[in-house]
C-alpha cells in the first residue's frame, strides 16, 4: 500500500518562498506519477504540477509556472514543489498524490481522477 507524507508548509509572507517534501513508501518508487494539488479557503482543489519518478518529466499548471518547480531525490523516494515568489492567493492545504505510471508520460497531470493514493496535506500560509 504506498503512502504519501508531505512535509515543510508553514507562514510566509509574501514574495517568500517554502519547499514542499513528499515521501513515498510502500513500493516501488520508480514508475510512477507523483503530482501536487492544493485547495485553498472556499476553492476546489486544483492540480499544481506532476512528475513521472522515472522518466523525469514534469509538468507545472500555468498558474504557477514561473515561480514553482519540481525535483526529485531518488535514494529517499522523495518528490519536492519549491514555491518562490509566494502570493497570499498561494495559501491553500497542499497535498501530493500518486499512481502507477503506465508509459513515461503522466497524463492528465492535474486530475484529481487520474491518481490512486493521496497523502494528508500541510498547509501554505502566506500573508501581505
Amino acid at each position: 500500500q504506498v503512502q504519501l507524507v508531505e512535509s515543510g508548509g508553514g507562514s510566509v509572507q509574501t514574495g517568500g518562498s517554502l519547499r514542499l517534501s513528499c515521501s513515498f513508501s510502500g513500493s516501488s518508487y520508480s514508475s510512477n506519477c507523483v503530482g501536487w494539488f492544493r485547495q485553498g479557503p472556499g476553492k476546489e482543489r486544483e492540480g499544481v504540477a506532476a512528475t513521472h519518478t522515472g522518466a523525469g518529466s514534469t509538468y507545472i499548471a500555468a498558474s504557477v509556472k514561473g515561480r514553482f518547480t519540481l525535483s526529485q531525490d531518488n535514494a529517499k523516494s522523495t518528490v519536492y514543489l519549491q514555491m518562490n515568489s509566494l502570493k497570499p492567493e498561494d495559501t491553500a492545504m497542499y497535498y501530493c498524490a500518486a499512481r502507477r505510471a503506465y508509459g513515461v508520460t503522466c497524463y492528465p497531470p492535474y486530475s484529481e481522477a487520474y491518481y490512486n493514493y493521496w497523502g494528508q496535506g500541510t498547509q501554505v500560509t502566506v500573508s501581505s
